[in-house]
């Protein structure tokens, strides 16, 4: 494929995935499946949701059908590009004890399958990037992230279609994917509409079946992409945050919203970019071994804010405010930028619908 920009008829998207595979990669995609939008591995285009919407908003997720022929009719579901690096629950490294009861440590090297994703949307690629800066820089980096890190292939999808609860363009990560990815496509009612942006991609594309995208079609793809960000009705408010959630946080609102908060986590779960992390000893029965484990944490389990002797954020509103002014505010000083992209999980899979955007909002009024 000469040009960075060729279409990809819809009956031939099957070619992708072919190729994909044939290239020695896992191919993963979204499927639904127990009411949502997830990932898993895929190998024939009918697993794809065609024609599936998802009706989006506080405390709310339903699927529906109105998207004709198309494949990616949604902006997004609760999984993003998280668990494919940094595993919900993988061994860092294991004891084990020989005849003469001396013990013995070695690394826990978790195989790494080589894996090709198909959907990731921009604000996964902005959440990507974060989790490079915090697990990849430095000299401690994270061996595991690294490993799985390097073997991922990304084919995003720029977002057609807005959800009620993406805000993606007030933070500047979308709806259209600036980078992070290999090969993007943008979905039109007769094809896609194809980028490539890494040498990678390059040589994967090069077995397509793809004609050069025609200057109607580039203008279609560019205006159906303006039409999701136009279609955003959140966002949060303008600038640097930093100062402004720094000097409030003796505000009422922190213990108004904890009224409402179950503390259950699952904004954390959802979110892209969150990376708070347990680790846990598991010994075996017979006392031969024992693996030290690492599993997903949350900011807002009453354990995380434990230390000798007391709980430093023993209340929900110490909790959330936390997880607020950390992702809003602190991580403008660990990496650069704010820690939310905008997608609108936290929003859709919060069981009692709190906004992260109408909170900031009211703090920072």
């Amino acid at each position: 494929m000469a040009d960075t920009r060729a279409f990809l008829e819809r009956g031939n998207l099957q070619s992708l995935i072919d190729t994909i595979r044939d290239a020695g990669y896992r191919c993963v995609g979204p499927q639904s499946r127990d009411g949502a939008i997830v990932f898993d591995t895929l190998t024939h285009v009918d697993q794809l949701p065609r024609g599936v919407t998802a009706d989006q908003g506080p405390g709310s997720y339903r699927l529906g059908h109105g998207g004709g022929q198309r494949f990616f009719a949604w902006a997004n579901g609760p999984q993003a590009l998280k668990p494919l690096t940094f595993r919900p629950r993988e061994t860092l490294w294991r004891v084990l004890r020989d005849r003469d009861d001396r013990l013995h440590f070695e690394a826990a090297d978790a195989p790494v399958t080589k894996t090709a994703v198909i959907g990731a949307r921009a604000c996964d690629l902005a959440a990507l990037y974060i989790q490079d800066k915090h697990f990849l820089q430095g000299e401690c980096a994270d061996p595991s992230y690294r490993a799985a890190r390097q073997e991922l292939f990304i084919v995003a999808v720029h977002c057609t279609h807005a959800a009620a609860t993406c805000f993606c363009a007030s933070t500047g990560d979308g709806p259209r994917a600036a980078y992070g990815f290999d090969i993007a496509l943008t979905e039109l009612n007769d094809g896609f509409v194809v980028e490539v942006l890494s040498s990678r991609g390059r040589d994967l594309a090069a077995g397509l079946e793809t004609a050069p995208a025609t200057p109607v079609q580039l203008e279609a793809a560019a205006a159906a992409v303006a039409a999701a960000a136009e279609a955003q009705s959140r966002a949060l408010p303008a600038g640097n945050l930093r100062n402004l959630l720094f000097a409030r946080l003796e505000h009422p609102r922190w213990e108004q919203v904890a009224e409402r908060c179950l503390a259950c986590g699952n904004c954390t779960s959802v979110c892209p970019t969150c990376f708070c992390s347990a680790e846990h000893e598991v010994p075996s029965l017979d006392g031969s071994h024992s693996e030290r484990t690492r599993s997903w944490d949350s900011c807002f389990n009453e354990s995380h804010g434990r230390i000798h002797g007391l709980n430093v954020r023993a209340a929900t509103s110490q909790r959330y405010r936390q997880w607020l002014t950390h992702k809003l505010a602190g991580w403008h000083d660990q990496y650069g930028r704010s820690g939310c992209v905008g997608c609108g999980r936290c929003i859709s899979w919060c069981p009692v619908g709190i906004d992260i955007t109408e909170e900031a909002a009211a703090i920072c009024a």
